[in-house]
């Protein structure tokens, strides 16, 4: 899980979020009112949401999120988040803790994760995974 997540308030511009995302080099950005995760936008949503419709920038990204935010809790497994971004069909999955967010599991992590270890450690994660995949 990262912990440098990026938040905006549900008013700022789609530029405002644009510009942090890129300063910060993060591809998805919460968007909050107060200190209460209303959604996200992902790069994705940029080109799908804002770019490919011709959206100005200065649109409030509360416009173009995706809510209601789909989160997981902090003493979840990382197979429990891989299974939830598969049903969903999401790439970014934002941890809670409290009701705050507090960091952000991506399909990158995962690859790295899975990555660790040994040649046989590895053999027997692939294993796994298949054996869940046979389940469906």
């Amino acid at each position: 899980m990262s912990k440098n997540v990026l938040t905006v308030d549900k008013s700022a511009s789609l530029q405002e979020a644009a510009e942090k995302m890129s300063k910060l080099n993060i591809g998805c950005v919460i968007v909050t009112d107060g200190t209460n995760p209303l959604g996200i936008v992902t790069e994705r949503d940029f080109v799908t949401k804002v770019v490919a419709e011709g959206r100005p920038l200065f649109t409030e990204i509360s416009e173009v999120m995706s809510s209601p935010l789909i989160t997981i809790d902090h003493e979840e497994t990382i197979w429990e988040a891989s299974e939830m971004m598969k049903v969903k069909g999401i790439h970014k999955l934002p941890v809670k803790e409290n009701e705050q967010i507090i960091g952000i599991v991506t399909t990158t992590d995962i690859v790295k994760i899975s990555s660790l270890g040994s040649d046989s450690e590895m053999r027997r994660i692939c294993d796994q995974i298949l054996m869940r995949m046979k389940d469906e």
